[in-house]
């Protein structure tokens, strides 16, 4: 039987963990567990294609820590900075050919206005090389070997995407989910999902409202990821969890 892998890149919010200024325990903390860089992963298929799932400030760093090889594709949940701020760090793995970019129409607009270097119609040699592809919630398509469905979710007022692949769903920045998405995730083994904090945020699920998703969506396993320092130490936290269910970290690589 084949098996893919994911590995975290980054589980933290959009100023990761340790928080600069902040001295509370967390940020204190000397356990690796609780360093967090911004949120990203690499997914590997069953025939062995990579796939990075956002490309954010950090990117660089978490791509020193994987052996180099080529990436199919990444895919973009949203256009925020801690999501897309590392994309000119794709520079070396565009080199044989451009790489595909996944994302809502609007998502792809706003790249393409940050990084116009990129589009111009004589670019700056070196510059990454860059192909947008949109998709849109609710569809299906296709990378490499395998199919991926981009499932709608909303983050505050603003619509994103979720990834589903085969038994693998990856979910990060949600506030709220609709009855049409949440069907899209239906005999999910394993799902991948925010939980920034214990008390309401505006626009990102707190823990209680992540382990009630995960509730619905009964997955076999889950792991919680884009948390802030508020989140607790991890060690307490993850101790603390229902059966499967699991802080997910840096570093951290599963099979699916």
């Amino acid at each position: 039987m084949s098996f893919g892998t994911l590995r975290f890149l980054g589980t933290g919010t959009s100023v990761g963990v340790p928080s600069p200024g902040c001295t509370c325990e967390v940020c204190r903390s000397t356990d690796v567990h609780d360093h967090r860089l911004r949120t990203s992963a690499l997914i590997t298929t069953p025939g062995g294609r990579r796939i990075l799932i956002d490309c954010g400030p950090d990117f660089r760093q978490q791509l020193l820590s994987v052996s180099f090889g080529p990436v199919e594709a990444v895919l973009l949940t949203h256009e925020h900075y801690d999501h897309v701020g590392g994309l000119d760090d794709l520079r070396p793995l565009t080199f044989k050919r451009p790489m595909p970019l996944y994302g809502l129409g609007r998502t792809l607009a706003h790249v393409r206005e940050r990084m116009p270097y990129c589009f111009a119609a004589d670019p700056y040699p070196g510059v990454p090389k860059l192909d947008l592809r949109e998709v849109g919630e609710g569809e299906r398509f296709t990378v490499g070997d395998v199919t991926v469905d981009a499932v709608g979710v909303m983050h505050g007022q603003m619509p994103i995407l979720g990834y589903r692949i085969g038994p693998l769903a990856y979910i990060t920045d949600m506030s709220r989910i609709d009855a049409a998405n949440l069907a899209r995730l239906e005999g999910i083994e394993t799902l991948v999902v925010n939980a920034l904090r214990l008390t309401p945020h505006h626009s990102h699920q707190t823990l209680s409202e992540a382990l009630a998703l995960i509730g619905r969506v009964a997955p076999r396993r889950a792991f919680l990821i884009h948390m802030c320092h508020q989140i607790g130490l991890h060690a307490a936290v993850d101790a603390s969890l229902p059966r499967g269910v699991h802080l997910a970290y840096d570093g951290l690589e599963v099979r699916w």
